[in-house]
């Protein structure tokens, strides 16, 4: 677990989980430290007590005010039940359809739930949270949000990207990674995550970008990549792109048994 300051107030709790055929995909989740405490999103089930650990060492379970899902997926909610007993005060921020999803698996009681759809607001007692949904998204119930206050953007598996080694998966800026695999990483995340982008509409798709063009987010944090720091014109570039790229296919049972071999150890001689 790797702990890193991107935006002021925010500590991100990343990793990097290795995904065969694709590279090391960053999976982020984030503390806003504002009047309200807020968590953004839970980790991954396989790393809940590092994610635990580094949670409660910097806010105390007793003060977590709130925990925003950006949707549902098992990489956002590894640690979502443990938080929520320890943090009795925490209310459980996700749409009517991430409540539907989320109660065939957990047992949440009805009133910790908070449901705002994109377009409403939160106050945090010192700022203002926007929902809004993002442009790309694997889950009718993502939302994102704007940071009012400090003009941070949460975009949730937007704008992701795999990367090419562990080292810049888990970078303190895209500034780091070469750009032409992170323009690569990127086309390829939208079609894995969001097929339907090969087959969009160009300019509904285009004006679907719009919104996020227009609010020009000083930091972009993202689930799936690292933060990227006065480059929301860059990373909209880059996915306005992202129709005209080849349509996601993966491995078939063929594939998988030439990989599968590749690990079976040799004969004895």
């Amino acid at each position: 677990m790797r702990v890193t300051y991107p935006a002021p107030d925010v500590v991100a709790l990343g990793e990097a989980a290795p995904i065969p055929g694709l590279g090391f995909l960053p999976v982020n989740a984030y503390l806003l430290r504002a009047e309200q405490p807020l968590l953004i999103d839970s980790g991954l089930p396989t790393s809940r007590t590092e994610f635990l650990d580094a949670l409660w060492s910097h806010v105390d379970p007793a003060d977590l005010r709130w925990i925003y899902l950006t949707h549902p997926d098992r990489d956002h909610t590894g640690s979502l039940m443990e938080v929520l007993r320890a943090a009795p005060s925490a209310r459980l921020i996700t749409t009517f359809l991430g409540m539907g999803i989320l109660t065939i698996e957990y047992d949440i009681p009805p009133e910790r739930a908070f449901l705002l759809n994109p377009g409403q607001s939160l106050d945090l007692g010192d700022r203002s949270l926007t929902a809004f949904r993002p442009p790309v998204y694997d889950s009718p119930a993502t939302t994102g949000f704007y940071d009012t206050r400090t003009g941070t953007c949460f975009t949730s598996d937007c704008f992701g990207a795999p990367m090419v080694s562990a080292e810049y998966a888990l970078a303190d800026d895209i500034a780091e990674v070469p750009p032409n695999e992170l323009v690569a990483g990127q086309r390829l995340w939208a079609t894995v995550d969001s097929p339907w982008v090969t087959g969009v509409d160009r300019d509904a798709f285009r004006a679907s970008l719009l919104p996020l063009r227009r609010l020009e987010p000083s930091v972009v944090l993202s689930s799936h990549l690292p933060a990227a720091h006065d480059a929301a014109s860059q990373l909209l570039d880059t996915l306005e792109s992202a129709p005209d790229a080849e349509p996601f296919v993966g491995p078939d049972q063929a594939a998988l048994e030439a990989l599968l071999a590749g690990f079976e150890p040799p004969s004895p001689a």
